[in-house]
């Protein structure tokens, strides 16, 4: 099998940064950087400039010191159109509605040079996009999803440049590649399991892409009345947060039941694709963020898919109660815990282009959500609440459109069908 050596990262931000000291450090690989040009990348590439392409990541906790390190970039590209040369593996360290976008930039010939390619924080189906455009250029390169980050990376000082802060390092992650039994997939786990990440290999991209917790959580903590107004609303005189319970955030009885829903409902878009569905309490408590046992039970947790809803809804609701504070940190003198909940929403902002932009969140989480909803049209599979919460979130795009602003509105303004990628997504969608 050949051997990846030459790995070029696309994506200005800090995730492409610590990506790239730490495969450089765990598979001894020559690291190119590119981005697109524009005001926002404009700072990182000026810094590589002054720094001959060098790379630095730091991390805030000693015990994940195996992250830290720098490196050289060999090949700084601004402009994808302007990558040159073979390159053995493509990582796509950007957000997922821009994949197709990024390999439209790059020139067949690097296309065709391409032994693998990796999504770092893909959605589901994003395989089947990537694969499918490749496939389309007479490419054979493998995809290889991971389920997300690895970590939670920002910049160093605040501010794009070759220098980065990890904050925190995901417990588990899991991965899949097109390729059976695939060498680079392997390769990849066993360097993220040397930086003290757990990962498990699945047989395919598309079951990875589906462990990822932002695809059953997101939606219904940002698509509803509380959170959108907290978001597109005018600022409020207290402060609202993403995970508290009502009235400090959203999470509500109602809240907890749409969360339910729209698990069986992706659950069932799974099984029309012979994927094993996630046992969702299972998952949030064991692979993302655990609770204590006298909160929930092991007994529950293993149960959760049998019990009847309202006892579905009961834990959940528990789960979240019980993550108010973090339930193993230690108390200060007057007996109060770590505020782990307390994550604020983050409101309309202005780019570094100048136009008013949506966060991130939920942004991000609407091209997610869309893509979802089509995949279950073309599979003829009933999803109500997915449908309810992109209605409400595209009703309160075209409110937010028709107040007067003062600057420019992004594109993200806009109720988008996503249609060219769904096109290839749905071709390529039959079977596992």
């Amino acid at each position: 099998m050949h051997q990846s050596h030459r790995m070029l990262l696309a994506g200005t931000g800090p995730a492409s940064v610590q990506l790239a000291v730490s495969l450089h450090a765990e598979l001894n690989a020559e690291i190119g950087i590119a981005g697109r040009r524009s005001a926002r990348s404009q700072p990182f590439f000026a810094s590589l400039s002054q720094t001959g392409g060098l790379l630095r990541a730091s991390v805030q906790n000693e015990k994940h010191s195996r992250l830290e390190g720098e490196c050289l970039a060999s090949r700084v590209y601004e402009g994808y159109d302007t990558v040159d040369g073979i390159w053995d593996m493509l990582i796509l360290a950007v957000t997922t509605d821009a994949y197709l976008e990024v390999l439209k930039q790059l020139s067949s010939s690097v296309i065709r040079g391409l032994q693998s390619v990796v999504l770092v924080s893909p959605t589901f189906g994003s395989s089947r996009l990537v694969s499918g455009y490749l496939e389309s250029l007479q490419s054979k390169a493998e995809v290889i999803s991971c389920s997300t980050y690895i970590g939670d990376t920002r910049w160093l000082h605040g501010e794009p440049s070759g220098q980065v802060l990890t904050a925190g390092v995901k417990r588990k992650i899991f991965i899949g590649s097109t390729c059976a039994s695939s060498e680079q997939a392997t390769r990849l786990a066993e360097a993220f399991q040397r930086l003290g990440i757990g990962v498990t290999q699945t047989a395919t991209p598309i079951e990875a892409e589906a462990r990822n917790i932002s695809l059953y959580v997101h939606p219904p903590l940002f698509m509803n009345d509380f959170s959108l107004d907290a978001v597109f609303g005018q600022p409020a005189k207290a402060r609202k947060y993403v995970y508290k319970l009502y009235p400090e955030g959203p999470i509500t009885q109602e809240l907890i039941r749409d969360m339910l829903a729209q698990w069986k409902e992706i659950t069932s878009i799974l099984a029309a694709l012979g994927v094993d569905g996630v046992n969702l309490l299972r998952f949030m408590t064991d692979d993302n963020y655990p609770v204590r046992p006298e909160s929930l039970s092991r007994r529950d947790i293993e149960e959760f898919v049998g019990l009847e809803p309202i006892h579905q809804e009961y834990l959940l609701y528990i789960r979240y109660a019980s993550l108010l504070i973090d339930p193993f940190s230690t108390p200060d003198e007057q007996g109060r815990y770590y505020d782990f909940s307390a994550v604020p929403f983050r409101a309309l902002f202005v780019n570094l282009e100048g136009e008013l932009d949506i966060p991130r969140m939920p942004k991000e989480d609407y091209y997610r959500l869309k893509i979802i909803q089509g995949i279950a049209r073309h599979l003829q599979v009933a999803c109500p609440t997915i449908d309810r919460f992109l209605s409400l979130y595209e009703a309160k795009l075209a409110e937010a459109s028709g107040v007067g602003h003062d600057v420019p509105l992004s594109r993200a303004f806009q109720a988008q069908s996503f249609e060219e990628d769904l096109a290839i997504i749905c071709k390529h969608i039959g079977g596992t």
